[in-house]
């Protein structure tokens, strides 16, 4: 599979009509070093859980918790969300083909300095290689994108091929499936209190509530796997 150049590139999008991207101030901000609470973002959700958000990893190479999922990836991936591209970036130097897809203009920016092919598309907008695609990631909470993971999984079936699998970042036991709102807020140098992003809907996942939701969206749980701290798992399209 090639990324053809009569695939669409970036659409001009109604700014009216497009999802709120919450993301553009902390992927602009210049990483501190590998600090595990990051520089001064946080997810902020409307049932009153905040989290540092993690931009020093973003801006990074693969940290090892990932290893495993990109391992998986064998064929051609679409990577939904990629912030600065660092785990398209890693697939490309392993000679496959792979894709960024992020809403944030200044996402895809960063990643294209990487020498990754990116778009600035929202994921539910068409994209490239629909139904060819041998796999796609939602790494990093990016199964929350859009506040339905039913929905964001029925997208992701539809850019597979037969077969093909999405690989999903899950939170811990105990969280089932939450579904909201939140807005990024940021510590910036000279203002008097955070700056404070756009609201946007937004879900989160636990590893109880994955086997549901993916049997919800014709998808089927094919592994869930621990990598360190972290939790995945590999959902295949039948």
């Amino acid at each position: 599979m090639s990324i053809r150049s009569t695939d669409p590139v970036d659409l001009p999008v109604d700014p009216a009509q497009r999802r709120p991207d919450g993301f553009d101030v902390p992927l602009g901000a210049a990483p501190a070093g590998p600090d595990p609470v990051g520089p001064g973002h946080w997810l902020v959700q409307t049932d009153g859980q905040v989290a540092p958000l993690p931009v020093w990893r973003w801006h990074g190479a693969p940290e090892p918790a990932v290893e495993p999922v990109v391992s998986r990836c064998t064929g051609p991936t679409i990577d939904l969300g990629c912030g600065p591209g660092r785990l398209a970036a890693a697939l490309a130097r392993r000679g496959a083909v792979a894709l960024g897809v992020d809403i944030s203009a200044e996402a895809v920016r960063l990643a294209r300095l990487r020498g990754v092919s990116a778009l600035r598309r929202d994921l539910f907008d068409p994209l490239p290689g629909e139904g060819r695609w041998a796999h796609a990631l939602l790494i990093d909470g990016n199964i929350g994108i859009g506040g339905d993971p039913v929905r964001l999984l029925r997208r992701c079936g539809a850019l597979l091929r037969a077969g093909g699998t999405v690989l999903v970042e899950l939170d811990p036991p105990g969280t089932g499936l939450w579904r909201g709102q939140a807005h990024v807020a940021s510590d910036v140098p000279g203002q008097d209190g955070p700056h404070t992003g756009p609201v946007f809907h937004w879900a989160r996942l636990g590893v109880e509530a994955v086997d549901a939701v993916a049997a919800s969206a014709g998808l089927r749980v094919v592994e869930t796997f621990r990598s360190g701290s972290r939790r995945f798992a590999e959902l295949v399209r039948g």
